[in-house]
């Protein structure tokens, strides 16, 4: 049992690190100044959607992390 939780530990751990990796960045930066940050209203949306996404996926994750490393430690 504790080596099927290890291994769903390990690949939680690396599927948490992707959905952090893949979120965008909130601070436009020196690019935004320069560009105007001209974005349409149907491009905000869309990356609105597709940021509540990985968020919610990123926080699903990370709880099933939590669990499954309490769970190991109970073991």
């Amino acid at each position: 049992m504790q080596l099927i939780l290890t291994i769903v530990q390990v690949i939680l751990c690396l599927f948490l690190i992707g959905t952090i990796l893949l979120q965008p960045s909130k601070h436009t930066g020196i690019n935004g100044t320069i560009s105007g940050a001209a974005d349409s209203f149907l491009s905000k949306n869309q990356s609105k959607s597709w940021e509540s996404i990985l968020s919610k996926v990123t926080t699903v994750v990370s709880v099933l992390f939590i669990v499954c490393t309490l769970a190991l430690y109970i073991l």
